[in-house]
């Protein structure tokens, strides 16, 4: 199994850092190498020609029979074994070795059968490239520290835009349609044209063309529900007058249906529209649960595992638990239980439980299962989730291991007053 670096290495930040310090680093040895090399190549030669010299005018002296320059000799003491034998076999050379301490550049010539030698003091050409190398690694190390801190600022600002940008788009998924990463005010000119301003531009064009078609989408939605209300207040008042029987029975039911239709679509658009005014108070969760589960209706089995006291708005709250109990019962099976653990409730029926959409996305307006016969949730779960986010609370679907669908709100807990 192979190690896993830490998450902070994915970061466009750091792999930028690695990837300015690596190329510095192979830029810095390549050049340094260079020098040094084109550097000490100069040294030697230059130690090497004085040498030279130094063993001709000896090799001049010795055929003259004049004295030797100082620093010459016969076979010196010192004189490296592969230099003597390649002076006795008839052939100049020169060599770089230790001699009493110090570095050393000798010259080697044949005298007869033994063998002339010069020597230099090679101490400063040694010190030379010594003090050249020191001077290519500081300087490197400075350019690198500098190309990395300018680097690493660029790329921090470039960085900090896209982070912005990510923060602006997370924005706008949760809801805010108003988030934009550009101030309208300021003026498109102001600010850097490069490829992260033209995504930047591109969100904030994708949240208006999305934020007008909601808003559109609202506007119609309230504007068919308030047509929709006069109609259906004088078919209901007709429908009231018509003489009993099975037939007035059934128009009754379908003009209720129609109201009820209608209102789900007003209180959706209210919500839409932010316009519902919260009337938050602290209540006990059990009675409230249990005056819900007891209601007219189908039979729902009600159990307390421990009360809380909660903050949340009554009337809301009980338009939740009414909903997600009516959904149980018409689109579940029994027995459906209501369950109040604290400051959370749970719904559960023993049907075949919530389709995969709803469970990984939540629910979606008229939204359709056709593997379910074409039943859908209708807008009784989409006024559920927009009145549990209006008191604050939390709503979350599942579907329950021994089948059913598992409906749970998470309610805020307050402490209970003495």
């Amino acid at each position: 199994m192979r190690p896993r670096l830490p998450a902070w290495t994915g970061r466009l930040t750091w792999k930028a850092a690695a990837f300015i310090t690596v190329m510095c680093c192979a830029l810095a040895a390549l050049l340094g190498a260079l020098v040094h090399v084109s550097v000490t190549h100069q040294t030697l030669n230059q130690a090497r020609e004085k040498a030279l010299t130094r063993l001709e005018e000896a090799t001049r002296a010795y055929e003259a029979g004049d004295p030797l320059p100082p620093d010459t000799g016969l076979d010196p003491d010192g004189l490296p074994a592969q230099l003597r034998e390649l002076a006795l076999s008839g052939r100049h050379g020169t060599l770089v070795s230790e001699h009493d301490g110090r570095p050393t550049m000798w010259a080697a010539a044949p005298a007869g059968r033994r063998a002339m030698a010069a020597e230099i003091d090679y101490t400063q050409g040694v010190s030379t490239i010594m003090g050249l190398d020191r001077a290519i690694v500081g300087s490197s190390f400075l350019a690198i520290s500098a190309t990395l801190l300018v680097g690493v600022f660029a790329v921090t600002r470039v960085t900090r835009r896209l982070h912005q940008t990510a923060s602006v788009a997370r924005r706008i998924s949760a809801g805010d349609l108003d988030a934009r990463v550009n101030d309208p005010r300021t003026k498109a000119s102001s600010r850097p044209q490069d490829e992260v301003a033209t995504v930047a531009g591109a969100l904030d064009a994708m949240a208006s063309t999305l934020q007008g078609k909601l808003q559109s989408e609202q506007r119609f939605t309230a504007d068919v529900a308030h047509e929709l209300r006069t109609p259906l207040t004088g078919l209901h008042a007709a429908a009231e007058l018509l003489p009993p029987g099975r037939p007035t029975q059934l128009v009754q039911d379908r003009v209720r249906a129609m109201r009820l239709l209608t209102e789900d679509l007003l209180e959706i658009s209210r919500l839409d529209a932010g316009s519902e005014q919260i009337s938050l108070d602290v209540h006990r969760i059990g009675p409230l649960a249990e005056r819900v589960a007891r209601g007219p209706g189908t039979p729902t089995e009600f159990r307390i595992v421990r009360d809380a006291c909660v903050e949340t708005d009554r009337r809301r709250l009980e338009r939740v638990l009414g909903n997600l109990i009516g959904n149980a019962h018409q689109h579940g099976r029994e027995p459906v239980e209501l369950t109040v653990d604290g400051p959370v409730v749970t719904v559960r029926d023993h049907g075949d439980g919530f389709p995969a959409y709803l469970v990984e996305h939540g629910p979606q307006r008229f939204r359709t299962e056709p593997r379910a016969g074409g039943k859908g949730h209708g807008l009784g779960l989409t006024i559920a989730v927009g009145q549990a986010e209006a008191i604050g609370a939390e709503l979350t679907f599942a579907n329950a291991p021994d089948g059913g669908a598992v409906a749970t709100l998470k309610l805020p807990e307050v402490p209970e007053a003495p």
